[in-house]
């Protein structure tokens, strides 16, 4: 033969192609197998929350540029609405502050652990809001490492900068990304998020609830105002949708100690220490 000829796992329209569909899908199984496995990466916990959440100290610049723009004319609508919105993210900023203190002060406790598999990484979508809160509260500790489980989105940024490096993953498949969170998650926070969030929290509370998933998983759910109003579990339960020990699915609290203090003492009971 005059040409040489592609092989098949060359040939990127097949590779690309509706008929290589599952040979994409082990690669999300077997790459990230192959890294965490070399990372000796075993154990995480996973930090959930909505990717619009910005810091204190950029909603509050946000909030008086916003100030500047509705005092300089009262009857600009626009300028009203967002006076409005800044106000409200000045508000929701705590809660990405909150999951950066809680970040760093549970990988400076990870890293005090003695080395081997009892070391716990935080873990996190690696987009921007709460996860990018999570990965740089991590950073933000000497030496301290956290994971990016990055999903291939039209509108969504690149993974966050306090990713490590060797740690950051972009997935194209969501129940890939998903199975990588269960698999070795030790313990779940779930901060305030929207639709992508829920749908985290409710698919694994639903492996727990229906028993598919067996090992223990501990659960925080952070900023009770939040998800009074937007998870109204006590209505599911007199609507009998669900049992009332469903309720205990996930811990409720809203600060940074409480989490920290369930968080540490779930998992040193799990393994036996507490």
């Amino acid at each position: 033969m005059s040409e040489e000829v592609t092989k098949a796992y060359r040939n990127a329209d097949f590779i690309n192609s509706p008929d290589a569909r599952t040979i994409r899908m082990l690669c999300e199984y077997y790459e990230p197998r192959r890294r965490f496995f070399s990372q000796k990466v075993f154990n995480t916990v996973v930090f959930f929350g909505s990717a619009r959440l910005v810091d204190g100290e950029r909603a509050r610049e946000a909030l008086t540029q916003a100030r500047l723009k509705a005092d300089a004319d009262s009857t600009d609508q626009a300028a009203q609405e967002e006076l409005t919105r800044a106000e409200s993210a000045l508000e929701m900023s705590k809660y990405y502050d909150d999951a950066r203190e809680l970040s760093r002060r549970f990988t400076e406790w990870s890293m005090r652990r003695p080395k081997g598999n009892r070391r716990v990484i935080v873990c996190t979508g690696g987009g921007p809001g709460i996860m990018e809160a999570a990965n740089r509260g991590a950073a933000d500790v000497p030496g301290g490492k956290s994971i990016g489980l990055g999903i291939s989105l039209p509108r969504e940024e690149r993974l966050n900068p306090y990713v490590s490096d060797d740690l950051g993953f972009e997935f194209h498949y969501f129940f890939m990304r998903k199975y990588w969170f269960a698999y070795l998650a030790k313990a779940l926070v779930v901060f305030p998020g929207g639709f992508g969030t829920l749908d985290e929290l409710a698919e694994l509370n639903t492996l727990r609830q229906t028993k598919k998933m067996t090992k223990p998983l501990p659960v925080v759910l952070y900023g009770s105002p939040y998800w009074k109003k937007v998870l109204n579990v006590r209505a599911m339960i007199e609507a009998g949708t669900i049992s009332p020990e469903d309720y205990d699915l996930q811990y409720r609290c809203d600060t940074v100690d409480a989490a920290f203090e369930y968080l540490t003492t779930e998992l040193d009971q799990l393994e036996g220490n507490g």
